[in-house]
């Protein structure tokens, strides 16, 4: 474990905008652990009085359904906070592990509470990373209920997570993460053999291709209007 250097905070997604006074103010108080993928951080119903940033790599936010299956909320990458709900309760009301090795930040609740009573610009970085999470939960209850697809489903959240960790390729773009079809599954919450008719079903048509737990989007704009499409 160590202390975050300033110069990896500059570099994070919307922290690049801070004071040099708040950054230093942030270095001394947030450490850096490493993990290995599949590292749980912290259960549903745990006590947490730390809250958690994403430095390097990838983590997940998930909950069990009363059958026992897991369900993906969300997948956080660099500069995202994961937990910033518990500010205003010390109980964990989900569970967060590891989606590849990564390196994650981590600061006493109370701490971050004092800079960001001195720091409006901090604030607002914290309020937007929970507005953009009601925002993804309101995206994934309409992409979830009503008459959609399998296939449909499966298809906006590939152009989804190509957006966010895409990279361009001659041949398309590369989502920059090992999904296993299983993993895929646990994103929807559906049966493994559902997700992998739903994937053959789009890389018959031409969308995807799945290789060594890879997606490749054959063509952003078509999967999109695949979706879409009534």
């Amino acid at each position: 474990m160590r202390y975050v250097k300033l110069e990896e905070l500059k570099k994070l997604p919307g922290f690049n905008g801070l004071d040099e006074n708040t950054l230093r103010k942030l270095s001394n108080i947030i450490r850096v652990n490493r993990y290995e993928k599949a590292k749980v951080l912290f259960r549903d119903k745990d006590i947490v009085d730390n809250i958690y940033i994403v430095l390097k790599g990838k983590a997940s936010l998930y909950k069990f359904n009363e059958k026992g299956q897991k369900k993906v909320i969300f997948i956080l990458g660099e500069g995202d906070f994961i937990n910033e709900v518990i500010l205003q309760n010390s109980t964990a009301s989900i569970n967060c592990e590891t989606v590849e090795d990564s390196q994650i930040m981590h600061c006493n609740t109370v701490e971050l509470l004092q800079v960001m009573e001195e720091s409006f610009e901090l604030t607002k970085i914290v309020l937007s990373s929970l507005s953009l999470k009601v925002r993804r939960m309101y995206r994934q209850f309409k992409n979830t209920t009503g008459v959609l697809s399998m296939g449909k489903r499966v298809a906006s959240k590939l152009w989804k997570l190509g957006r966010d960790y895409g990279i361009p390729l001659n041949n398309g773009i590369l989502i920059d993460m090992e999904i296993s079809i299983t993993y895929l599954a646990d994103l929807f919450g559906a049966q493994r053999e559902t997700i992998s008719r739903a994937c053959k079903e789009l890389g018959e048509l031409g969308l995807i291709e799945y290789s060594n737990k890879k997606f490749i989007i054959k063509d952003e704009e078509k999967l999109l209007e695949y979706f879409k499409t009534p």
